[in-house]
């Protein structure tokens, strides 16, 4: 693990709803979000209804490199000055830069009725719908591949990563959608494991929206459908 000077992430809160919260990080080093991430969870009553609510985190990471905890480091291809950090969630390699939303979703999934596959796919949805309401119709999942995919030189090509942990049922880590970022780390590795993948952003295919209003899109599907889960759960 490559370890760099880091500062506190020190977020703005709004409210969402009760109990969910989103709070908006900013511009963050990886390491003390992860571990921000990690007490949280830790510090969370095992009972369904307790008093810590679910809280969405949104940010941009300056650049650096995550290896998820079953990762294998032969996907780093070239090493270079961009921090490493082995991490505790799923997946392989990928790489968080400027340009890029990153959402970490900590939730208490019993609350909203989630099993694994169901909040992955959940994930996927939200990221899916918010594309295809900015014109990338071609939006999709990819078969024993989580992320989502869109066509790009004639191949399904990677715009979003997802990667969660889940202890004692509840969730943290989240996924990430490229906007207009510098895509050559990308050429670095393999993406998620897979040789040869193509890793493209919004620009890339001719979208062009600001950061913001992308966010703005994402973090409204993914509230409708948690939202929706929780009140299925509620009925």
């Amino acid at each position: 693990m490559i370890h760099q000077q880091e500062s506190k992430p020190q977020p703005n809160t709004l409210q969402v709803g009760v109990p969910l919260q989103i709070r908006e990080l900013g511009l963050v080093d990886y390491l003390p979000t992860w571990e921000a991430m990690r007490n949280f969870t830790d510090a969370r009553s095992e009972q369904l209804n307790g008093p810590v609510s679910d809280e969405i985190w949104i940010c941009e990471h300056p650049p650096v490199f995550t290896l998820g905890l079953a990762g294998d480091p032969a996907h780093m291809l070239h090493r270079s000055n961009i921090p490493l950090v082995k991490t505790d969630r799923g997946g392989q390699i990928t790489y968080h830069g400027p340009g890029q939303i990153v959402v970490y979703p900590l939730l208490d999934l019993r609350r909203f009725g989630l099993k694994v596959r169901e909040y992955v796919q959940l994930l996927e949805q939200s990221i899916i719908d918010a594309l295809v309401q900015v014109g990338v119709a071609d939006a999709q999942r990819k078969p024993n591949a989580p992320g989502v995919y869109t066509f790009h030189n004639g191949a399904l090509a990677k715009i979003a990563a997802l990667g969660i942990k889940i202890r004692k049922g509840c969730a943290y880590h989240g996924l990430s959608l490229n906007v207009a970022m510098d895509l050559n780390p990308f050429l670095q590795i393999n993406p998620c494991g897979y040789a040869g993948l193509e890793t493209v952003d919004l620009a890339t295919i001719g979208v062009k929206i600001s950061q913001a209003e992308m966010q703005m899109h994402l973090m409204k599907y993914l509230i409708q459908h948690l939202e929706a889960a929780r009140s299925a759960v509620a009925k």
